[in-house]
C-alpha cells in the first residue's frame, strides 16, 4: 500500500464511522425536526374515534415552507375534551391568553424543538401538515408533553444465562410494552407530564399505572427509578392524534435491570389505559405505536444488543 493511501485510513474510517452512526439511528434526535423528518401516522387516514377523515398531505407538501394552495383542512376537536380540568380552553378566545414557547404558570408550551410559528393565533406543528387542524383528542394547544420509561433486561434461558441471536451473537434485549386500548398498538408504557410536574415523577407514576396496575408496588420499583435512566430521546412523537395545531413530543429515558433481579422479576399486570403487558423481545421487526420503535432501537444501540 502506497503511503498517500495509508494517510489516507484515519479520515475512511471516519467517514465509515460517521456513516454507521447516521444509518443506525443513533442520531434520531436530530432528524426530527422540521424541514427533515415527514410524519406518518398523523397523515392521510381517518381522525382516531371520529368519522372526521384527513386533508390528503403527500410527502412533498408537508412542510410548512412548500407552497399548497388548495390545503384547507377540516377543523376537529373531540367533544370529550371540553370542560375537562387538564385541558385547554377553545380558541380564539377573549379570556384565554396562553404563553407561546415559553413555560404559561406551570404548564409548558416550549418544544423540544425551539420556536414554532403562530398563524391566526394558532400554533403550527413544528414538523408540518397533518392534514387536520385543531386539537383533535389532545389536550393543549401545541406541545403535550409525555414520558416515556423504557424498562428493559437482558432475555435469559430457564437456566438464567443470557440468550444471545445465532446470527449477530449480540445479546437479546427484552422491554416492558402494553398493548394500548385506543389503537391495539403495543407501546412504551408512558403517559403525559401534569402541569408542573418532574419528568422523573412521571416516569415512575406511569410504568406503575400501565405496568404493574397497583400503586402499592411502587415502592417496589423505587429504587430502580431512583438509580437514574439514560435520557436516549427527547422530541416529536408521529403520534396518530397529531393535528397542525397540537402534537405530541416526548421524554425518553431507558432504566436497564442488567441483572433481571429487580423490575425483571416483578409480575406485569396490565392497568390504567392498557390492554395488555409483557416483556417483548426487541429486534428489527419491532412494530409499534408511532416512532417508538425508533425511539427503542437507540436503547438497542447504547446497549450493543441484537437488533
Amino acid at each position: 500500500m502506497k503511503s498517500s493511501e495509508l494517510s489516507l485510513l484515519p479520515l475512511l474510517c471516519l467517514l465509515l464511522t460517521l456513516e454507521k452512526t447516521l444509518i443506525s439511528g443513533q442520531m434520531m434526535s436530530s432528524l426530527v425536526k422540521p424541514g427533515i423528518f415527514r410524519h406518518l401516522m398523523c397523515r392521510n387516514n381517518m381522525y382516531p374515534r371520529s368519522s372526521v377523515l384527513r386533508y390528503p398531505v403527500s410527502d412533498d407538501q408537508v412542510f410548512w415552507s412548500e407552497p399548497y394552495s388548495d390545503y384547507c383542512p377540516p377543523v376537529y376537536t373531540s367533544p370529550h375534551i371540553g370542560g375537562q380540568v387538564w385541558a385547554d380552553p377553545p380558541l380564539p378566545s377573549d379570556t384565554f391568553r396562553p404563553q407561546w414557547n415559553q413555560l404559561d404558570g406551570q404548564v409548558n408550551r416550549k418544544s423540544f424543538h425551539g420556536a414554532y410559528k403562530l398563524k391566526d393565533g394558532l400554533p403550527l406543528n413544528p414538523i408540518g401538515r397533518t392534514g387536520l387542524s385543531g386539537r383533535g383528542s389532545l389536550g393543549r394547544w401545541g406541545p403535550n408533553h409525555a414520558a416515556d420509561p423504557i424498562v428493559t433486561r437482558w432475555k435469559r434461558n430457564d437456566q438464567g444465562a443470557i440468550v444471545t441471536n445465532p446470527t449477530t451473537g449480540k445479546n437479546i434485549l427484552q422491554m416492558v410494552a402494553i398493548q394500548r386500548s385506543d389503537n391495539k398498538l403495543w407501546a412504551i408504557p408512558g403517559g403525559m407530564v401534569d402541569p408542573g410536574e418532574n419528568v422523573s415523577v412521571t416516569l415512575k407514576r406511569e410504568f406503575t399505572e400501565e405496568a404493574l396496575n397497583f400503586t402499592d408496588k411502587a415502592n417496589m420499583v423505587e429504587q430502580f427509578f431512583k438509580e437514574g435512566g439514560v435520557q436516549v430521546y427527547q422530541g416529536y412523537v408521529d403520534d396518530f392524534r397529531n393535528t397542525d395545531n397540537a402534537w405530541m413530543e416526548t421524554t425518553a429515558l431507558n432504566f436497564h435491570d442488567e441483572d433481571g433481579s429487580k423490575v425483571g422479576q416483578l409480575e406485569l399486570m396490565a392497568g390504567d389505559d392498557a390492554t395488555s403487558v409483557r416483556w417483548t423481545d426487541v429486534d428489527s421487526d419491532l412494530k409499534l405505536h408511532a416512532n417508538h420503535a425508533d425511539i427503542v432501537r437507540e436503547v438497542v444501540i447504547r446497549r450493543n444488543a441484537h437488533w
